[in-house]
């Protein structure tokens, strides 16, 4: 068994009672931690591998709640025209991505993701409602082995495109027109989730997601709605899968409730201008709300998170990247959303930083339903730990940790990530031949923009 001990760290650790612990030391045995506290209260064992903490701040893996595998390539595209790159995405990803592109992709977020800091993500399998690879397993495996080879965990949102069906794809190898139903997707969903169940020691996991449906969509076509929430709940149950939804707003939280789709096994993102019932929804469900400051949405409605958090609901943070506007920066996100709330309110002390960074840790697992094992610093869960590199002029003088790492910090701060106790970064260099990475990604997006036409979108 190995045993390694970070020393001399400012260890923020997230746990019950919030400890920020100066001159810390904290030891982990294989994939768990053994001990956390000051210097004075752990002893190193003589066996230990040391991992030196001075000018440092070590804290739990950050957990960012929404995402979308896809936007990696396609976050160039389009300058700020919204809407083409809309229609971008969904023309590469139903028609021209091949098998090539999705592992190109999967490798490059996974590596941006790894050097920011973010052990643990859920990242949809496409841009939307309307476009989710699920055709077949192919393009859903390849994302959970490039996790893997990466050495991060996904949480792979898989699931079923917006009715009415059938939906027009191309398939993966460009070789015939594939015309895709709600039960075609549904059988891949079922497939994906029995071929990659050990989220937490083999670090890819599948959960489940349908589109948002509005009281207008409802009236529209109640029993087909129904029925489709029926069929996806099923699935649910039978494998023990988490649900997710992109995009909740203005009385869909309330119609999610009436259509028996939430419950504490339920995250849902965006959740802009809502109406007291679907606050009311939330809060009764058990369901998380995943709060993304940083995205479009939130510039055309806004997300009442600090009222959802006083009611009780537990309220997680997302990147929503990649996008045009956004990366997998968390540091990012959370001071925006700081800035976002403290706005709105004219008031700078709505949000502070615990509460954002306990938004992308332990509130961020408890979505998952893994705060037992992940999102804190806590004797016998996982050992997920990032170390952030200090010794900069934009996070001197060295105090306040919290505020640092809250207001001040970023991505490249990042020096060291473990992983499932696996030192998976040190000094910002990983084992990873990162070069080949960001080389397979330029060619992969250059042959699909070429297959599709769409090179007039490259804009300054």
């Amino acid at each position: 068994m190995t045993i390694h001990a970070i020393t001399n760290t400012t260890a923020i650790t997230m746990d019950s009672d919030r400890r920020v612990i100066e001159n810390a030391t904290i030891l982990f045995e294989n994939d768990r931690i053994t001990a956390v506290g000051s210097a004075d209260e752990v002893a190193v064992p003589a066996e230990a591998e040391r991992i030196e903490g001075a000018n440092m701040i070590s804290l739990p893996g950050l957990i960012d709640s929404h995402a979308h595998a896809g936007h990696g390539l396609t976050r160039n595209l389009g300058g700020g025209d919204g809407d083409a790159w809309f229609q971008a995405c969904e023309a590469i990803y139903t028609r021209e991505s091949t098998p090539g592109f999705w592992q190109a992709e999967a490798r490059l977020s996974g590596l941006e993701r790894l050097k920011a800091g973010i052990t643990t993500c859920t990242m949809l399998l496409g841009g939307g409602a309307d476009h989710y690879r699920t055709d077949t397993v192919e393009a859903g495996n390849l994302h959970c082995e490039a996790t893997r080879e990466i050495g991060i965990r996904t949480m792979l949102a898989v699931g079923l495109n917006r009715r009415p069906f059938p939906k027009a794809y191309r398939s993966l190898d460009l070789a015939r027109e594939v015309s895709l139903s709600f039960e075609d997707q549904l059988e891949v969903c079922g497939e994906l989730a029995r071929a990659n169940r050990d989220f937490l020691n083999d670090c890819a996991g599948i959960c489940l997601i349908m589109p948002v449906y509005s009281p207008e969509d409802f009236a529209r076509a109640p029993e087909d709605i129904r029925r489709m929430c029926r069929a996806v709940m099923d699935l649910r149950e039978d494998h023990g899968l988490l649900f997710t939804q992109d995009g909740h707003r203005s009385g869909s939280i309330a119609l999610a409730e009436e259509l028996a789709i939430l419950g504490p096994w339920a995250y849902l993102s965006h959740s802009v201008d809502l109406t007291p019932e679907d606050m009311a929804a939330a809060k009764r469900s058990g369901a998380s709300i995943v709060h993304n400051p940083s995205a479009i949405m939130s510039v055309l409605g806004r997300c009442p998170a600090p009222e959802l958090r006083d009611m009780g609901v537990n309220v997680a943070l997302g990147s929503d990247a990649a996008a045009p506007d956004r990366g997998y920066d968390m540091f990012r996100h959370m001071a925006q959303c700081l800035h976002y709330h403290r706005r709105h309110f004219r008031d700078p002390e709505v949000m502070m930083p615990s509460d954002v960074l306990q938004m992308c840790t332990i509130d961020a697992a408890k979505a998952i339903g893994m705060e037992a094992e992940l999102g804190s610093l806590e004797v016998g869960k996982k050992a997920d730990i990032i170390m952030l590199d200090r010794r900069k002029p934009h996070l001197y003088p060295p105090m306040m940790p919290l505020t640092t790492v809250a207001q001040f910090a970023n991505a490249a701060d990042v020096d060291t990530v473990i992983v499932n106790g696996k030192i998976r970064m040190k000094n910002r260099q990983t084992a990873l031949d990162e070069s080949a990475i960001l080389d397979a990604a330029a060619s992969e997006m250059d042959a699909a923009l070429s297959r599709s036409g769409l090179t007039h979108l490259l804009v300054e």
